[in-house]
């Protein structure tokens, strides 16, 4: 649903951008900033504040207090990223249809079945004085920026309205937001909770295997067994699949297996460093667009020095350094969504069963405005245990009890990070915070590091949380959440680094679990590889691991393709001797100029759609709408492939080779045809491998030259450290020892402005695609701007 909402919103607003963008935005005169060198007044402000703006645009904020940084950090961020911080607010409040159309009418629609616009306003009433106090702080500068802005950004000339003042609340709505871009939960538990009622218990077991042969050897002795093989099993379903290949066809979603939502983060203590400091590198991979996710800011307030990156409508730096101690994230995958089956009254419909009886579905009411059209009216039902989903499961309504519904399981302890120093008081501080749950990968001064997670993490009873059950007898449910002491950490390990790639941690006997359907462990096997290799360790050296192309991930595909490749096969048919050259040329690597890669990549894809259909049948026949979307594919296709035997495979004729050849020309049929056709021999990476970083205008074919980054071959695969996918990547490279912040390096796609007009729009991009790079610190001033109190 995630990248769903995305492509409605670049389709609405690039629909709307055709009927008359294109002629106005190259004239439309920018909002401006407040003059250079000219006192400007700030309500609210307690002492004056200095900002000051290097080549790249990026701000140092200097302030007496925190809160007055915070005021200018609203200031700035709102000149450089308004529209982005509006649309971001609209998203998660459903809210996005009256100024897009209707077109995201269903997006606002689920928005509001969830509750979150209600939910936010809960959470903000909860919130400590001090992190209110914060928020408050940073709606000032934001309104301030509006009040005194000549000209709104273009996009909101274009679209035709004004944005409302920003609201403490809104900045919730932002966290809410990255609560659903990072979870993928709900998706998760429902193709869980389907297998497990369709299939052989064995199989289940088999599919939902989230420990990979990488993470394994990572885990060692910690590493959970295997389940078996359910060679019989699988043999029946794929023989009752036989003739019914066309009801299962595509069941493998478009992002099964593709690059995950996630990062890479890993800390090297000064045992491994040049001169006993420590290092932290962080690389998070999230949906790119224009502008980018992040924005580069530095804040000093009385001997609190911040530098890094902040989410646009949140006055916190997500990650970087505090001169004490640096911190860096990944998703954890972190199960903190349940489906709860909702057991109906058939004479009662407006009922449902509860531990204390019947009770009645709260009842409610929303309108969603519509540009250009009369509203639209959606009944939202409501449970003791949470909102009513839109979606039913296997054909029965389910309630969504998510921590970030829960009023008691977000809030902004990510604030306090400015006071850390050292990695056991940042590991408290992260392990406290209501965020979105995540990795924490922390280093400090005295060349010390650390992993621990952050976010609130359910404590169920009855019950794993694995696939969705009733609570209505009340053995099964929550019971809080586990306390911050409960949470895992490990510091300054042996090894002398930590690492997390999303993949499953060791965490010890008897702790608690944290989630499941973890990412495929290549790329922490391959950061872990490298670093015990490495040895007076550099900033310019962990850069150079975030910019790693190996692939050998893909290999397995390679020797299934090359056994079955024999000199018999291809003199029988010539057409194969093609496909042999590409892949016996393939360099291992995911590099621009790879040869074979682009073969390899579809080969991998068309046996999965093969092998998984023949499997799923059932599995779809319940639930005509499933799509399979597990992050990690390859584990139990791999196990099943490594028997070559036909019985496991939908084969023709009852063939192993004959299944893998047939699944070879149809991979070579599908890429030249994409590719004019080529000789594989000849296609290179760089061909298959380019981005899209668009901005929400950027589809109107009018104005893509303009507001998108360019379509460029990038280097790096969607297991590859260098994480790249159709619209993922790095958001952000960092790489810093908290201390020696000077020789830190920060870039990221785009630039600081959100202004196809501004300097500042894309004059990070080239850094970012040659992996150069940048100076975390922002250069000499190029611009200066000074806040004052307003007086009486």
């Amino acid at each position: 649903m995630r990248r769903n909402v995305r492509s409605l919103l670049l389709s609405a607003l690039a629909s709307l951008a055709l009927a008359g963008c294109a002629e106005r935005t190259q004239g439309t005169a920018r909002a401006p900033a407040p003059r250079a060198d000219k006192a400007t007044t700030l309500a609210g402000l307690e002492h004056a504040v200095t900002v000051t703006s290097d080549h790249l645009g990026i701000p140092r904020i200097r302030a007496a207090s925190r809160l007055d940084a915070l005021r200018a950090l609203g200031v700035v961020t709102a000149r450089d990223r308004l529209f982005q911080m509006d649309l971001l607010r609209r998203s998660s409040a459903g809210r996005l249809a009256e100024v897009l159309g209707r077109d995201l009418v269903e997006a606002d629609a689920q928005q509001r079945s969830y509750g979150v616009p209600k939910a936010a306003a809960a959470i903000l009433s909860r919130l400590p004085e001090r992190q209110r106090a914060a928020l408050d702080a940073y709606a000032e500068g934001v309104n301030a920026y509006l009040r005194s802005a000549e000209t709104l950004p273009v996009e909101f000339q274009e679209l035709g309205y004004r944005p409302e003042p920003w609201r403490s609340e809104d900045s919730v709505l932002v966290v809410l937001g990255m609560f659903n871009a990072l979870s993928a939960t709900e998706d998760l538990e429902r193709t869980r909770t389907v297998l497990t009622r369709t299939l052989p218990k064995g199989v289940t077991s088999f599919l939902l295997d989230d420990t990979d042969p990488y993470t394994r050897s990572l885990l060692g002795a910690q590493a959970p067994a295997s389940p078996p093989l359910p060679r019989e099993e699988l043999r029946a379903l794929v023989a009752q699949s036989r003739g019914d290949h066309a009801r299962t066809a595509g069941l493998l979603s478009e992002d099964a297996g593709e690059a995950p939502v996630g990062s890479n983060g890993w800390a090297v203590a000064g045992q491994r460093t040049r001169d006993g400091r420590a290092i932290l590198a962080n690389d998070m991979h999230l949906e790119l667009g224009v502008p980018n996710i992040w924005y580069r800011a530095e804040l000093r307030y009385g001997d609190t020095e911040l530098a890094g990156v902040v989410l646009p409508g949140l006055p916190i730096v997500i990650v970087g350094t505090n001169g004490h101690v640096a911190w860096g994230m990944t998703n954890l995958d972190g199960d903190v969504r349940d489906l709860v089956q909702i057991e109906g009254r058939p004479e009662h419909p407006d009922e449902y069963r509860t531990p204390s009886g019947w009770r009645r579905f709260d009842v409610a009411e929303e309108t969603i405005k519509v540009r250009g059209e009369p509203d639209v009216t959606v009944t939202v039902r409501s449970t003791m245990w949470g909102p009513v989903s839109p979606r039913p499961l296997l054909g029965a309504p389910v309630a969504v009890r998510w921590t970030a519904l829960d009023p008691a399981g977000v809030d902004l302890g990510l604030l306090e990070m400015d006071e850390a120093r050292s990695v056991d008081e940042a590991a408290s501080v992260m392990n406290a915070a209501g965020g979105p749950g995540c990795n924490i990968l922390l280093a400090d001064r005295r060349g010390r590091v650390a992993w621990t997670v952050t976010g609130r993490l359910p404590r169920r009873r009855g019950f794993d949380g694995s696939v969705s059950v009733s609570w209505a007898d009340g053995r099964a449910g929550w019971d809080g959440y586990l306390p911050p002491a409960a949470l895992p950490r490990a510091v300054d390990p042996p090894s002398g680094f930590v690492v997390n790639a999303n993949h499953r941690m060791p965490l010890g006997e008897g702790a608690p679990a944290l989630g499941r359907d973890y990412a495929n462990g290549y790329r922490a096997y391959r950061i872990t590889e490298r670093l015990r290799e490495a040895r007076q360790v550099t900033e310019a050296d962990l850069l150079g691991l975030q910019l790693d192309t190996r692939a050998e991930f893909f290999g397995f595909y390679r020797d299934v393709a090359l056994r079955a490749l024999s000199e018999e096969a291809v003199s029988r048919r010539p057409a194969l001797a093609e496909a042999r050259r590409a892949l016996l040329a393939w360099d291992g690597r995911a590099d621009v100029s790879s040869v074979g890669l682009p073969l390899l990549a579809r080969f991998r894809r068309v046996l999965a759609d093969e092998v998984f259909a023949a499997w799923l049948g059932a599995s779809r026949a319940a639930e005509p709408t499933l799509e399979l979307a597990p992050p990690d594919i390859d584990t139990p296709l791999q196990r099943a492939l490594g028997e070559r035997s036909a019985d496991l495979v939908p084969a023709p004729e009852g063939s192993w080779d004959a299944f893998v050849l047939a699944a070879l020309e149809k991979a070579m049929t599908a890429v030249q045809r994409q590719h004019g056709g080529r000789p594989l021999d000849q296609l290179e990476w760089g061909a298959v491998s380019r981005v899209r970083i668009a901005h929400p205008l950027g589809a109107a074919p009018e104005l893509a030259a303009r507001l998108n980054m360019p379509d460029e071959p990038l280097p790096g695969c969607i297991t590859c450290v260098r994480l790249v996918g159709r619209t993922l990547g790095a958001s952000e490279r960092l790489v810093v020892s908290p201390g020696h912040e000077a020789e830190g390096i920060l870039h990221m796609p785009g630039g600081q402005s959100g202004d196809p007009r501004s300097p500042h729009y894309r004059d990070q991009q080239r850094a970012w695609v040659d992996g150069r790079p940048l100076p975390l610190l922002s250069g000499a001033a190029t611009h200066t701007i000074t806040l004052v109190p307003e007086r009486p």
